[in-house]
């Protein structure tokens, strides 16, 4: 601090907070959401502390001052810690025929409420998937009274209403045979899980498909401005808890069975959380094996989140991996393709 004027301590002061936040982000996929729930916030704001330290580091180096090797090294280790959340060097290479491809999409009851300034927004996803011709097609939050109208060139269906009051739908679609489903319920919570057991050239794949617990902080609900910083606290706080729970439930849940796996949904957190690291396991993320770009997957109060997975057991190479533009939810699409490594 020797020889530094009085702003640029101040400057430095600030410099070291952002620094001991991102130290400590990194260390949120570690621990338990149960003992350290208030610790989670920070894996929502990876980003923005990655971009802070980033600009710290600028200006202590056009400065050209010893003090950028504060920010230098968190970024540094973050890096090697978290992973990175921009992909650079992937492409957006198309599925082929011979693979097998999976979209995943919280389609936000096809716009019921009227979120959207879009009459047509169930035409528009019905068009946009015949399109894109996913193998299987995972949805969170689908429509139940339109049962009828959905997928019919998927001959293959699980889209259950779970006769449980409120809880959130989930639908999986198939061109391949289900030979069973079932929901798995999360209790305490209107969010849970599905799986469909799919025959596959001659192999059985479980696709998992989860809506994992809401942090209640949904764009556009006012919640963040309204509320009252201490109840908004305790109940986020609360919500990180319950995500983690149901993370066990999944966990424990795919250690009962030898299938090979592919799991996907919205986990309504990030990459940077101890819920998607307990689920994750030694799951591959296909946006980190042949993503492009950000990956966001929704837009959270301005800022764009990566919280839509999918994730798929060693035995696959990952060959392909898209992110979509297209304004149909509060959420945006994403799309896999994989090979099973003994074919």
């Amino acid at each position: 601090m020797n020889g530094l004027n009085f702003f640029s301590k101040i400057v430095f002061f600030l410099n070291a907070i952002a620094a001991l936040l991102l130290l400590l982000a990194c260390a949120v996929p570690h621990i338990s959401n149960q003992k350290f729930a208030f610790l989670s916030f920070l894996s929502l704001a990876v980003p923005v502390l990655v971009g802070v330290n980033f600009l710290f580091l600028l200006f202590w180096g056009l400065k050209r001052r010893s003090q950028l090797g504060l920010s230098l090294f968190v970024l540094v280790f973050g890096y090697f810690s978290l992973g990175t959340f921009i992909k650079f060097n992937s492409s957006e290479a198309e599925a082929l025929d011979e693979d097998l491809s999976i979209m995943s999409f919280n389609v936000r009851v096809f716009n019921k409420y009227g979120e959207l300034d879009n009459p047509n927004v169930f035409e528009d996803i019905k068009a946009f998937i015949e399109k894109e011709k996913p193998d299987v097609v995972c949805f969170q939050e689908p429509n139940y009274t339109r049962k009828q109208e959905y997928l019919k060139e998927y001959p293959y269906q699980y889209l259950e209403y779970m006769h449980i009051n409120g809880k959130v739908l989930l639908g999986i679609f198939s061109k391949y045979p289900i030979i069973k489903s079932d929901f798995i319920s999360f209790p305490g919570s209107v969010n849970n899980g599905a799986y469909a057991d799919i025959l596959y050239k001659k192999d059985t794949i479980r696709i998992y498909n989860v809506h994992m617990q809401s942090l209640g902080v949904t764009p556009g609900n006012g919640i963040i401005l309204n509320s009252q910083k201490d109840k908004l606290f305790k109940k986020v706080t609360k919500q990180f808890k319950l995500q983690q729970q149901q993370a066990k439930i999944l966990e424990e849940h795919m250690n009962l069975n030898d299938y090979k796996q592919i799991l996907c949904g919205d986990f309504n957190n990030t990459q940077f959380s101890n819920t998607y690291k307990t689920m994750k396991g030694d799951k591959q993320d296909t946006f980190i094996e042949k993503g492009i770009g950000y990956g966001r997957t929704l837009k959270f109060h301005g800022l764009p989140v990566r919280i839509d997975f999918i994730l798929a057991d060693p035995e696959f190479t990952v060959k392909s991996h898209k992110n979509y533009d297209v304004e149909y939810s509060d959420h945006y699409p994403l799309m896999a393709s994989f090979r099973l490594k003994s074919d």
